[in-house]
């Protein structure tokens, strides 16, 4: 049970707050919310909390960015390439016919499985830390296909039109297997299977794939089974059971996968791609491709968004093996329709909840099992499925019994990976809609409900350790909003002035859902980065991180021009590039702003800290009496300066020492500080037809200290945009494993003018732990727009939706359900206080 060293009485569960000195940032003592202006900028910063405009925005407005395809005329000998995918779901090629595509004028090379340039190793597309969390299951072309878009065949040609004639071309004949879609009917008795474990290298803890389970993992704090034993037997405990239904959610990416491989003068292996992750990418590569690490060059572009889609090295490596067939340089590039089926999905999950509530309002117990549908491969299988548990549960880690349990089963549909929030937005649909029907249970207020049972600043989060859990072990909280980001969401939302619509058949209500994510991953991470001077007084600044569209570049620019006492555009930020940037694990989990960030403020410490030495001798004055400040350095005691430009020259072209001015450093941790949030939603329900209306989506966020306010809020209301998406969007059909989605016209992702209103609000606290002050905002907003919508539905018309998407056809069913069968599982009664239908 999480508990601060002191815990008062337990009727109220206050708890102090607390933080611990040794985890104070070094140049500032400040805890709680952050001393701003009026214009919510710190006055103590010269960059930081400033709402600097995002460095390449004009450039992608104007069509001036560089994206990986555009290298592609930089290669006068480069060929396009296509991949022939599998047409069934489950199978084996039996025969592959290429001459005809062979024959074709223009085809440079086409590859099979039996190709020598084809690699016929084991290895997972998962962009994951060393040695990767999931199975070496993959193969680069497969003759074993498990699901409608296994790549069995690619090509090679002077063109996209001819390389796609080829693949027409080509003939594959299958032998058809029987094939599984429904994660229950895959673990039944007799249900085809999909993996040989003999195949699979590195299999991951519970695997048992003659039930097509990749994974199973589970763990508890406390006694759960003692918790529910003794509630049977006392009038003061009620338990609640509930179950929830997710389903695949396409990453809709405006980039699609792209990578150019060649081999270059050096015979070394050189790809272009467009990865979150390019040091994970290079080694992949190199194990795979059984080549040297130094032989390998990953260089990252510009990026057109990724959400984790990314993160999986997906068409590198066939890119490569037709560069190696054709020697020439190969670009390859996803499809649309490729996107929908063949890249990856977030993985479909059910999950069931039971907890233990004492009649006062506090939870005893949660007992939460969650099983995913990892698709035809295991890539983020095991790690994915425990996030839909772990990263929610935090949330009420002062529950004293916790007990999780994730199964990841294959089938033979599309390969599930790492998308945006990663596992979280399933898991807190399930746990913040659980919670709120236990509040409706006991006759509370839902907010008041949470409130009596949430983390508090100070506590030890017992709950994010929950898989691996050693006694005391936890995530100390060292900053945390919640509070204030309900209060300022409840306000905003309008929570306790609800009107209700003039019709008697419509009724209008607000819905609440609170979310909780990480900063990066605790103790597998790391960033690093160099700042070097040049002789105008400008930086130059490399790191390994990704920016994916979010606007992490100018973040990292406004941490380094904070410490150098510069402006942010005289600090150039360059693409990583694994020849020339320092190591970065890539851009996933929330990473870069603490990861990175940390790294790129220790490095230009560094820089700074060599800035004044030479000001010192060019002032003669004592370094401890020198500030860096507005592109100049100044001594506090005389009151001279020198300006950066002067220190440039002087440190290069001086009479006597000469120096490079270059700061390096590298940051991992242990710690992984969550960032908080609260999801309103305001809606209005006609009880004749099951319509809604959604009139505001409202999201409160404590992420720290917000390095550029203006990125945060896009980030949020980006975020918002998906989980509504999420919430409501058409989604991924597929008829016996044949995708019926092949574009966003059919995906029915939400349109501007389907778009309710985004409202972010950001709540500053201080994070000791992180950069200025700040902790991460990226995928915490992605958590709470279905628990929300459906909370709120539930509170206007009485009716609960447990599975996703949330559509107008599903209520009206849910309210004909209610008014036919009193045992109907979607309950009848609506909140007395909003939107009552009686």
């Amino acid at each position: 049970m999480s508990r601060t060293d002191d815990a008062p009485d337990e009727d109220t569960r206050e708890r102090t707050t607390t933080v611990d000195d040794d985890h104070r940032a070094a140049d500032d003592e400040r805890t709680g919310t952050v001393d701003a202006g009026s214009d919510g900028v710190d006055a103590n910063r010269g960059t930081v909390s400033h709402r600097e405009e995002k460095d390449d925005a004009r450039k992608i407005v104007t069509g001036e960015a560089t994206y990986t395809a555009d290298y592609a005329r930089r290669f006068p000998d480069l060929a396009e390439a296509a991949v022939v995918r599998s047409e069934i779901p489950h199978g084996r090629v039996a025969a592959i016919d290429t001459s005809a595509a062979e024959e074709m004028a223009g085809v440079h090379a086409v590859i099979t499985p039996d190709s020598p340039s084809v690699p016929d190793g084991a290895y997972t597309s998962a962009g994951q830390s060393y040695p990767e969390p999931s199975p070496w299951d993959l193969r680069v072309l497969r003759e074993h296909v498990r699901y409608v878009g296994d790549p069995v065949a690619a090509v090679a040609a002077a063109d996209r039109e001819t390389a796609r004639a080829a693949v027409r071309a080509i003939d594959v004949t299958y032998e058809t297997y029987d094939a599984v879609f429904d994660p229950e009917a895959a673990t039944a008795a007799g249900a085809p299977r999909l993996h040989d474990p003999e195949e699979i290298e590195n299999a991951q803890p519970g695997a048992e794939y003659e039930r097509n389970v990749m994974s199973h993992v589970e763990g508890e704090i406390g006694d759960v089974d003692a918790a529910f034993e003794a509630a049977a037997g006392r009038a003061d405990r009620t338990v609640v059971e509930t179950e929830w239904e997710t389903p695949h959610q396409s990453h809709c990416i405006p980039e699609p996968h792209t990578t150019i491989a060649r081999r270059d003068e050096d015979d070394r292996y050189h790809l272009v791609t467009s990865t979150q992750v390019p040091y994970h990418v290079r080694r992949q590569l190199a194990h795979l491709f059984e080549l040297p690490v130094r032989d390998v060059r990953v260089t990252k572009p510009r990026i057109g968004a990724g959400f984790g889609g990314k993160q999986s090295m997906v068409i590198e490596p066939i890119a490569l093996a037709l560069a190696m067939a054709a020697d020439r340089p190969v670009k390859l590039e996803a499809t649309r329709e490729e996107e929908f089926h063949a890249m990856r999905l977030r993985r479909p999950a059910r999950i069931r909840v039971r907890s233990v509530v004492t009649d006062d309002g506090d939870l005893e117990a949660i007992d939460l099992s969650v099983v995913t549908n990892s698709g035809a491969y295991g890539p983020h299988g095991m790690t994915a499925s425990g996030a839909v548990g772990k990263k929610p549960l935090p949330l009420y880690t002062r529950t004293p019994n916790l007990r999780l349990s994730a199964e990841a089963v294959h089938t033979n549909l599309p390969i599930a990976g790492a998308m945006r929030g990663y596992g979280a937005p399933q898991g807190h649909f399930a746990v913040e809609g659980h919670v709120d029907e236990v509040a409706r249970e006991l006759g509370m207020d839902p907010i008041d409900f949470r409130s009596r049972n949430l983390v508090r600043e100070g506590d030890l989060d017992v709950a994010s350790k929950i898989l691996t859990p050693k006694e005391g072990d936890g995530r100390r909280i060292r900053s945390c909003g919640l509070d204030e980001c309900i209060a300022r969401g409840k306000e905003a939302i309008g929570w306790d002035d609800v009107e209700q619509p003039d019709e008697a058949h419509r009724h209008r209500a607000c819905g609440v859902a609170l979310t909780v994510q990480g900063s990066g991953i605790s103790g597998d991470e790391l960033g690093a980065a160099h700042v070097r001077m040049n002789e105008d007084g400008s930086f130059v600044l490399q790191t390994g991180a990704v920016d994916v569209g979010t606007g992490a570049d100018t973040a990292m620019s406004q941490i380094a021009a904070e410490v150098l006492g510069t402006r942010p555009e005289e600090v150039l930020v360059q693409p990583s590039d694994t020849d020339v940037s320092p190591f970065d694990y890539g851009a996933y989990a929330s990473s870069t702003t603490y990861v990175t960030g940390q790294a790129v403020k220790r490095a230009a410490e560094d820089a700074r800290d060599q800035l004044l030495d030479v000001a010192a001798d060019c002032l003669d004055e004592p370094t401890d009496a020198l500030v860096a400040a507005d592109g100049a350095v100044r001594s506090t005691e005389s009151g001279a300066s020198i300006t950066h430009e002067e220190l440039g020259y002087a440190s290069i072209y001086g009479d006597e020492e000469r120096r490079q001015v270059m700061g390096s450093a590298s940051h991992s941790t242990d710690e992984s500080p969550p960032p908080f949030g609260a999801q309103f939603v305001d809606v209005t329900v006609d009880e004749r037809t099951g319509e809604f209306e959604i009139h505001d989506l409202v999201f409160a966020v404590d992420c720290g200290v917000a390095v550029n306010p203006d990125l945060a809020e896009g980030q949020v209301t980006g975020a918002m945009h998906m989980s509504y998406e999420f919430a409501t969007g058409g989604g991924i059909a597929f008829d016996e494993g044949r995708p019926t989605v092949r574009g966003f016209r059919e995906y029915g992702m939400p349109r501007t003018d389907d778009q309710p209103p985004l409202t972010p609000i950001l709540v500053e606290t201080y994070e000791p732990t992180g950069p200025f002050g700040a902790k991460s905002i990226a995928e915490v907003p992605t958590n709470g727009v279905p628990p929300a919508l459906s909370n709120a539905i539930r509170r206007a018309v009485g009716v609960r939706i447990t599975d996703l998407p949330i559509t107008p056809e599903k209520v009206h069913a849910a309210l004909a359900a209610t008014g036919t069968d009193s045992n109907a599982d979607v309950g009848s009664d609506a909140d007395p206080e909003q939107g009552d239908p009686s």
